[in-house]
């Protein structure tokens, strides 16, 4: 689980909640019709703006916000350099047995195009297509709430107008004035804290997902390509990390070292 989604939407609300509790009444704040204004409209708009299948798979949408990425650029990079090492001592053929026991299916595609031996240039533009629609897809994702943020706020205000009306109507009684006026805006701050707190960063979650899922894609064209080129294991290694930010790389290069410096460890205990 995404700690980093789940500690920022609980503390948003818990934050919100203690605010409204030191000032005031959080009775004060519930509110049945302005929480159907809100929610209803933007549920009915979503589906008049998307198609029901869309919307369907907003369920699996939000499983990659609140799941902690499970792949590493450096994981990508290691076994890329171990196929480089196979195939540089067995050839592309040894790639196919290798490849069936991939668990990405774009890396086991790309190392299945390399061992039929398909041209380099149709091999990156048959992936760097894929991963074209890919990013659109996820596009289609972040949309859908950019466009419930967008929505909430404006039927927060449509609320507040229909709230405003019901309470012009009992200008005659003073005493229903302030209730009035207290219940038009809390279908503005319903709209304001959904967009806010939920919709807009659930949307900026989704982006930094699907960049970090292009990059590890981009990466693994790279390499394979390289690897059909035929390129050094160790060459291959330094064109791969140079994706990653200073810090990845030698976080990388740390493991690297702490198992080799086991590994060596290991070797001499088995000499004396």
């Amino acid at each position: 689980m995404d700690l980093a989604t789940v500690i920022g939407i609980v503390s948003g609300i818990v934050i919100f909640l203690w605010a409204i509790y030191m000032g005031g009444s959080l009775s004060a704040f519930i509110n049945v019709p302005s929480a159907l204004i809100v929610f209803g409209g933007v549920l009915a708009a979503i589906l008049v703006n998307y198609p029901l299948a869309k919307l369907i798979d907003v369920m699996k949408i939000l499983k990659i916000v609140f799941t902690e990425k499970q792949v590493e650029a450096g994981d990508i990079i290691k076994n890329i350099v171990s196929l480089a090492e196979t195939a540089r001592r067995e050839g592309l053929l040894a790639l196919e047995d290798a490849a069936y026991q991939l668990k990405d299916e774009f890396l086991q595609k790309g190392i299945l195009l390399i061992v039929d031996g398909t041209d380099p240039e149709l091999v990156r533009n048959i992936l760097e297509t894929e991963l074209a629609f890919l990013e659109e897809r996820h596009k289609e994702g972040q949309s859908i709430f950019e466009t419930m943020g967008t929505l909430a706020p404006a039927f927060g205000l449509i609320g507040t107008i229909i709230g405003l009306i019901n309470m012009l109507k009992q200008l005659d009684n003073p005493s229903a004035v302030g209730p009035g006026m207290a219940v038009a805006l809390i279908t503005t701050f319903y709209g304001a804290i959904f967009a806010n707190l939920l919709f807009i960063p659930i949307a900026g979650k989704l982006k930094v997902r699907s960049r970090e899922e292009i990059l590890l894609k981009e990466v693994m064209i790279e390499g394979m390509l390289s690897i059909q080129a035929g390129e050094n294991p160790r060459i291959i290694e330094e064109k791969l990390n140079a994706f990653l930010s200073p810090k990845k790389r030698n976080n990388l290069r740390g493991s690297k070292s702490v198992e080799s410096g086991g590994e060596d460890l290991a070797w001499q205990q088995t000499t004396r």
